[in-house]
Parts: structure tokens; C-alpha cells; sequence
């Protein structure tokens, strides 16, 4: 009996949490985006590219910090290379060593 009193407790406890807990956001699946069935996202959040998505001529992902460095013939990031190199974390002097 005491058992039976325990899981009708918890569950009466579930119901309540269940009935004030905030519902989730829901997600159209790109079968729905492109359909139409579900409610569209606002503009400004579809016109949104990918994360990662900015990358340059040589292929370096400038929103992650990359930059192309002609001298090490490679993508790096300015603050890393100065700090490897030994040289002052500074535009000019980032310019100056990748030949830009």
C-alpha cells in the first residue's frame, strides 16, 4: 500500500512539473521549411548563413579568427602566430611577417 501511495505522489509530482515547465520551441525539418507546412522562421533567421560558412579565397574561416599567411602558407590566427614567432600581436606587424 505503501508503494501505491509513493507512485501515485510522483506522478501527481510529474503532472505538476509537466504543467508548468515552458513547451519547446519547435523546428521545422527542411522537408517542412521547403514546403511551407510548418510556420516559417522570421526572415532575418533564414537569410542567416551557416556558421563556418565565411570562408576566403584560400579557404580560411575568417568568424573563427583565421587569416591566410602567405609566409607560412597556411590559415592561422594572428594572435596565435604572433605569440609562436615571437612578435608583437599588432596588425602591421601580423602584415609585415604574412606579407599582406
Amino acid at each position: 500500500m505503501k508503494q501505491a501511495i509513493t507512485k501515485v505522489l510522483f506522478l501527481a509530482g510529474c503532472v505538476v512539473v509537466g504543467a508548468c515547465s515552458k513547451p519547446a520551441a519547435t523546428t521545422p525539418t527542411p522537408s517542412e521549411a521547403a514546403s511551407g507546412s510548418a510556420s516559417a522562421a522570421p526572415e532575418s533567421e533564414s537569410a542567416r548563413p551557416m556558421p563556418g560558412s565565411d570562408r576566403d579565397a584560400h579557404g580560411c574561416i575568417g568568424s573563427a579568427g583565421y587569416r591566410w599567411c602567405a609566409k607560412e602558407n597556411k590559415c592561422v590566427r594572428p594572435w596565435e602566430l604572433a605569440k609562436e614567432k615571437g612578435f608583437p600581436l599588432e596588425k602591421e606587424s601580423v602584415d609585415t611577417y604574412c606579407g599582406h
